[in-house]
């Protein structure tokens, strides 16, 4: 048994009934429950539809995400985030950049590295370079104006561990800021890169070793093994290159307005939706939420 899930942007909520009934019936599937009026709707069906992927590209041209899944085990247990653009709206090395005076640079690089054009560990340490000498104390400052909360995210780690499931938030940027954002967003650890400083000022390096891809694949790994869980317990959500080894090893792996050339490797997309969609995606309705 399968169940799809319609869904789009909760700011625009432009889901229609007649869409979700169109579809319903051309995969014959069962009765529709709403999980949000007009932004999120899911009917089960018998079969993974042959032409899934051509109707998938339809309702991105109409601000709709769609997502067909197994309906047994979707409830995960555990989530496994990433952070820069995805539960922040921005990518943290960009705005230390921007202080340095380096931004463009930096920007460049990081959007190459995120899109797989470039090795993580080499990109990060070049970047990293170039913030040489900055005021230690400029994190703080770019904390407090420049990083901007991903909608959504506070709802999902809030329902998640209200449910008795776990969070972790791992991320290839820095303790500095995972710290913080783990703290307002209720996440139950995190894990990152910390970014070395002497008499005040940046180094210019980070504390080896680095954590890229294979990092978060090991915090899969040994976070499940620690609390009993199965790799197929866990939701996991983000949007670079760096990303693509934990979503496919975890059980539902979310491309969260992801990177072209690494949503494409990915069976579960969401490009209009915010962070809530990964609550619709496991069943939950918005009468469910925990604000957080």
């Amino acid at each position: 048994m399968y169940v799809a899930t319609l869904l789009t942007n909760p700011d625009v909520s432009n889901l229609d009934l007649s869409l979700v009934e169109s579809l319903r019936n051309a995969w014959g599937g069962d009765e529709i429950v709403w999980l949000s009026p007009d932004e999120a709707a899911e009917f089960h069906l018998n079969e993974m539809p042959g032409n899934r992927w051509d109707v998938w590209a339809d309702l991105q041209q109409m601000g709709v995400d769609l997502v067909v899944q197994p309906a047994e085990g979707r409830r995960k247990k555990m989530l496994l985030a990433d952070m820069d653009s995805t539960m922040i709206r921005q990518e943290c090395i960009d705005e230390l950049a921007d202080e340095a005076g380096v931004g463009e640079r930096v920007k460049d690089i990081t959007a190459r590295a995120m899109n797989g054009e470039l090795d993580f560990e080499g990109a990060l340490t070049e970047r990293v370079g170039l913030l040489k000498g900055l005021d230690e104390a400029v994190i703080g400052k770019v904390l407090d104006e420049r990083i901007t909360l991903m909608p959504g995210g506070k709802e999902l780690v809030a329902t998640m561990r209200q449910k008795g499931s776990y969070a972790a938030l791992v991320s290839g940027g820095f303790t500095a800021f995972t710290t913080k954002v783990a703290e307002v967003l209720g996440f139950d650890e995190n894990r990152a890169n910390t970014l070395l400083a002497q008499n005040g000022k940046l180094t210019g390096d980070v504390l080896r070793p680095i954590l890229g891809r294979q990092a978060k694949v090991d915090a899969l790994e040994q976070i499940t093994a620690r609390l009993g869980l199965r790799e197929e317990d866990v939701i996991a959500v983000g949007d670079g290159a760096n990303d693509l080894g934990m979503l496919h090893r975890a059980g539902t792996g979310v491309a969260l307005h992801a990177k072209p050339t690494v949503a494409e490797h990915c069976e579960v997309r969401v490009n209009h939706g915010d962070l809530t969609a990964l609550l619709y995606l496991q069943g939950y309705s918005r009468s469910e939420f925990v604000s957080g």
